[in-house]
């Protein structure tokens, strides 16, 4: 999630041999979006064990799990002004430490409150990651892979989510299959927590083998620093000093964005930047994040054991990786509008089944199941789903946010839009505990409806925006 366009590039592509560290390079800043993905879904495994633990119903589980994404807001909104100020490697290694921190104290907390806060920190790290990998990415890449680099980050996130799953589900079978059996001296949930040390250890010593990005070395007089970085990307036989003075022009003509530009159309804010906030919400509101946060809890309400709802929930994960691909193969091909109302459809038929699947719930307490065939269509419906979402608008609005708005307003436009879609995403976050112990099918019938009007807001208040011009409007 990017919170301001970096300035244009124009230099040459690498010489051939370069492009292996470049890719390097990506992928090292990618990894903060790997992170990303893990820390928001690692806690699906985890829910059932913590409630265990410390005896919390539905209200209490709702926010333990959707602090994060305060968290993650929070981050998000200063991860700009403090990668200009300290630059992009120092945020990275920021993001690093919080999210070790974080999976330590969220492993080893004293009450639900303190996991709380342990959680917030993690959301911090999170919003930090969104920010400055897909900025620093495009700030190295060359203009020839800059598109395909920029996708490690999306690629990242899926498979840190995917790799959540996985570990969540090994755990579980060391623990008897439960994330509140013992494994040694802690509980399986506390192991799937603390798991992400590890890749954080390995994001931030990573960090300290790639360059600082030269936009930011240049816009703090730091030439000859910026002349190493650029030949470290470029190779040795670059010309550093005509890359410098492309990015110092670039920096001179980028124009400062203000809040107050975003203002000025009929509804108040302009067109464009509502409709850019549309889509950023009803990305959330079709409920993805019930899958990624809590299908294991949802698989169990109806009689799943816990080490089969985490089984569906790694095959709903890889799921995610194909639909990721099969929208990053067409998006280009069949535009951004086509897509997202496709995506929207299917999202809605999916959902409307899972809805009246789940009304087929018999028996009560530990005796609760689905009849075979509405348990049948119940995983279908699941796992169609998260296929649809994101063949369609899991890339579809980060494409779109990138593109629709006009330069002078791009980088407060997508702030906002990415400001609005942490609100939704919390909002459906915190609220969904409480909706499934109301009404689990009708809380699918109100996200089939969302995703039935996501279709026509697409169609009657979005601009197709495939083969337009950056900076245009």
């Amino acid at each position: 999630m990017l919170s301001s366009p970096p300035p244009p590039v124009t230099a040459a592509a690498p010489p051939a041999p370069r492009l292996g560290r470049v890719m390097f390079i990506a992928a090292v800043a990618a990894l903060g979006g790997f992170l990303f993905g893990y820390d928001s879904a690692v806690i699906n495994g985890a829910v059932t064990g913590i409630q265990h633990h410390f005896g919390v119903g539905a209200g209490r589980t709702g926010t333990i799990v959707a602090v994060a994404l305060l968290g993650s807001a929070l981050g998000a909104a200063v991860a700009g002004r403090l990668a200009e100020r300290v630059g992009r490697l120092r945020v990275m290694r920021m993001a690093a430490v919080l999210f070790a921190v974080s999976a330590v104290g969220s492993a080893l907390p004293f009450s639900a409150w303190d996991l709380g806060a342990w959680r917030f920190g993690g959301g911090i790290a999170i919003g930090l990651a969104s920010l400055i990998g897909p900025t620093y990415i495009a700030e190295v890449a060359p203009p020839e892979y800059r598109g395909r680099l920029a996708s490690f980050q999306q690629a990242a996130i899926v498979l840190g989510i995917t790799a959540s799953q996985l570990v969540n589900w090994a755990i579980a079978q060391g623990a008897d299959g439960r994330s509140e059996g013992a494994l040694g001296p802690l509980g399986a949930w506390q192991w799937m927590l603390l798991a992400a040390f590890v890749p954080a250890v390995l994001y931030f010593v990573l960090s300290t083998r790639i360059p600082e990005s030269p936009h930011h070395l240049v816009a703090r007089g730091r030439l000859a620093e910026a002349g190493r970085a650029v030949r470290d990307i470029e190779g040795p036989g670059s010309d550093a000093d005509a890359r410098l003075a492309e990015i110092a022009r670039s920096l001179r003509d980028t124009h400062k964005p203000r809040v107050r530009d975003l203002f000025g159309g009929r509804a108040g804010l302009l067109p464009v930047v509502w409709a850019g906030i549309g889509l950023a919400v009803f990305q959330q509101l079709v409920g993805i994040n019930v899958i990624f946060y809590y299908s294991s809890v949802l698989w169990q309400s109806v009689g799943i054991d816990q080490s089969g709802s985490l089984l569906i929930s790694l095959s709903t994960s890889i799921v995610n990786i194909v639909g990721t691909v099969v929208a990053m193969l067409l998006i280009d091909r069949v535009g951004r509008r086509p897509l997202a109302l496709a995506g929207s459809l299917g999202m809605a038929v999916s959902l409307a089944l899972a809805a009246w699947a789940f009304s087929g719930t018999t028996g009560s307490g530990d005796d609760i199941g689905l009849p075979d065939l509405q348990a049948g269509v119940a995983l279908v419906a699941a796992h169609t789903f998260v296929f649809f979402f994101a063949a369609s608008w899991g890339v579809v609005l980060w494409v779109m946010v990138g593109e629709m708005f006009p330069l002078r307003i791009r980088a407060a436009a997508i702030s906002v839009a990415t400001a609005f879609n942490w609100i939704a995403n919390w909002a459906v976050s915190e609220s969904f505990p409480a909706l499934s112990e109301w009404n689990l099918s009708a809380g699918y019938v109100i996200y089939a409806a969302f995703a039935l009007v996501s279709a026509f807001f697409v169609a009657f208040a979005v601009t197709e925006t495939k083969g337009t011009r950056l900076g245009g409007g």
